[in-house]
């Protein structure tokens, strides 16, 4: 039974697939063995690509986390900086960060750096939130048995606030991920030669489908492998 739950989700998606392919055609979508023929075919390119997105997508992470967690316990701690703060993050937060791209570009130059930056400014307002509400939800009393114990912000932070915001920071961090991927997606098919979003669009500008959904493929499965963790994480620090 275990084996079926894991086995039955990638065998509908390949079984959806092929009728795509039947009926859309095999012209514009390949069967699911000629896609993955040309993944194997190509893995090392694949390979290369990968890590190009997936190291923007780490360091996007890391940099939201650095920002956002301080930010977000500080919003959470003190009534006053949350409202000078927290108006400016609801008016950033639904902006279309994608549309800064070309403003990054010039501001940050073409490389990896204004890709990172720009899924930083997804990310990060997603930590902050996530971060605020995460000790909100604190109960008094915990406030008040640290109060009782004279605790320090060392201790504070290591035995009341980690604890307390990581499944909400690991919920929002899901949430993210997924926007960030796409944006990342979009963002690689500007001034860069390396990364999934630049190798899917050139194979699709000429017109190799299969290679196109080999891409495509690998894309999913880092996807797929990222939330995975996440998941993973969750449990290990929620139980």
């Amino acid at each position: 039974m275990k084996l079926l739950r894991k086995v039955y989700p990638l065998a509908t998606i390949i079984i959806l697939w092929y009728l795509a392919s039947l009926l859309v055609g095999v012209k514009i979508i390949p069967y699911p063995h000629q896609a993955f023929a040309m993944l194997i075919k190509n893995a090392n390119e694949l390979l290369i690509h990968a890590s190009a997105s997936l190291y923007r997508i780490l360091l996007a992470i890391f940099f939201s986390f650095l920002i956002g967690v301080p930010v977000g316990i500080a919003l959470g701690i003190n009534h006053k900086f949350d409202a000078l703060i927290s108006p400016l993050v609801y008016i950033l937060y639904p902006l279309p960060k994608i549309a800064f791209l070309p403003v990054f570009m010039q501001l940050f130059g073409l490389g990896d750096s204004s890709k990172i930056i720009l899924m930083i400014t997804i990310l990060v307002f997603q930590v902050i939130i996530s971060t605020r509400d995460g000790i909100r939800l604190i109960p008094n009393s915990y406030i008040m048995l640290m109060d009782s114990y004279h605790a320090n912000r060392r201790h504070r932070l290591r035995y009341l606030y980690f604890p307390a915001i990581m499944p909400q920071l690991l919920s929002g961090l899901r949430i993210g991920l997924g926007v960030a991927i796409a944006t990342l997606f979009f963002s690689e098919n500007y001034a860069t030669f390396t990364g999934l979003g630049y190798f899917i669009m050139n194979a699709w500008t000429t017109f190799n489908y299969p290679l196109m959904f080999a891409g495509i493929i690998v894309l999913s499965l880092m996807g797929y492998i990222l939330f995975k963790i996440v998941d993973y994480l969750e449990v290990k620090i929620t139980h």
